[in-house]
């Protein structure tokens, strides 16, 4: 039961993790420089309610495997990596919390209205948003495997 556990965390993990080296470092500067914003608002939006939707289930199944296999270790004696990995784990879902409640649904409106100079500062918000959890993902990654 545990490997399947941690099998599930990491895929989890992954999952996010890619999706947002993706997004960040191949879909979004390709498609600024091939489409203007009437286009790639849009494009954008699909792409991110998507991706979104796999961020929402990494969440659920990080969750679900994080705190049992936290649970597991003998009161005290987990690494500190881990609980450092924990800590900036739900920093990052609260985090995605806000992209999802705040810019993100003002990007969906902006770009539903065809308010192009709205949906594209709430498209940049959201993407320095992502780059700060991408970083911090990075953060819980080094910690866990580093900090024994």
């Amino acid at each position: 039961m545990h490997s399947l556990l941690v099998f599930l965390h990491l895929a989890a993990a992954i999952f996010w993790m890619g999706g947002m080296a993706f997004v960040l470092l191949a879909l979004r500067p390709a498609v600024a420089a091939q489409l203007p914003p009437p286009q790639r608002l849009p494009l954008m939006i699909a792409v991110l309610t998507r991706f979104f939707a796999v961020v929402v289930a990494s969440i659920v199944v990080l969750l679900a495997t994080g705190v049992p296999l936290l649970l597991q270790a003998p009161a005290g004696e987990a690494p500190r990596g881990w609980h450092v990995m924990a800590g900036v784990g739900v920093l990052m879902m609260l985090l995605f919390g806000h992209i999802w409640f705040a810019p993100w649904r003002r990007a969906q409106r902006a770009v539903a209205a065809q308010d192009w100079p709205e949906g594209g500062r709430r498209l940049n918000q959201i993407a320095l948003l992502v780059k700060i959890n991408f970083a911090l993902g990075w953060l819980a990654i080094a910690a866990v495997v580093l900090w024994h």
